[in-house]
């Protein structure tokens, strides 16, 4: 049983997501405050996610988050344009961001694609159609065959397997790729990373089975 904590002080947005997200297997508990959240983790069982809302009526769900760090994974609800509290989210160890408003498929594949991560060890070892990805070792294979891929290439890979069946977008992939502190780095950088991991990965690059674009969003690493 995969048991979610849902932190939301909106009543009928936080209901909408449970009723979303819940079913015999995976039942959510919803708070509205940091008190109700912290009485749940205290009193029962271990949960498999945490969603949590950041503007809260007697706190900040940050201060939550990092409390959880290492023991519940994360995913933070986030208003529009408050980048800083992304950063900040990303910095105390979410696994995941998604911003208001959102749609509720965006939030279940988001969510199925953490719960997969977490039940596959953390995601050092993903075996997918063909292939064997080791992110430990950094060792990856295709068909038995070892390829060779560059530490950017091996970011952009990680990020897309763990997040099979979910499109991220070309902004998101560029912060979390490139996070070695440059000022700006042009989207340019995505498609060349992109076209080379296609190159190693693909039988046919120019029509990948396995990397592909959402044209206008992103890319995605389809489910096989």
């Amino acid at each position: 049983m995969e048991r979610l904590l849902l932190l939301e002080d909106d009543l009928a947005l936080g209901e909408g997501v449970r009723l979303a997200l819940q079913s015999p297997e995976r039942p959510v508990t919803l708070c509205r405050d940091l008190a109700q959240a912290r009485q749940a983790l205290a009193g029962g069982g271990p949960f498999a996610l945490a969603i949590l809302d950041i503007n809260l009526p007697d706190g900040s769900g940050l201060s939550l988050l990092a409390e959880l760090r290492g023991r519940v994974p994360v995913i933070l609800l986030t208003a529009n344009d408050l980048e800083t509290d992304i950063v900040t989210g990303l910095e105390l160890g979410a696994e995941d961001y998604i911003t208001k408003p959102f749609s509720l498929a965006v939030l279940r594949a988001r969510v199925n694609a953490q719960l997969r991560r977490q039940a596959g060890g953390g995601g050092e070892v993903v075996e997918v159609g063909e292939f064997v990805f080791d992110f430990a070792r950094m060792e990856y294979r295709k068909g038995g065959r070892l390829v060779e891929l560059s530490k950017t290439e091996q970011k952009l890979l990680r990020l897309l397997v763990q997040n099979r069946g979910v499109t991220l977008t070309r902004a998101d992939l560029v912060d979390r790729v490139w996070t070695d502190g440059a000022a700006y780095v042009d989207e340019n950088a995505l498609s060349v990373t992109v076209k080379r991991l296609r190159d190693k990965l693909e039988d046919t690059p120019s029509k990948p089975k396995y990397l592909k674009t959402v044209y206008g969003v992103g890319y995605t690493w389809a489910v096989k």
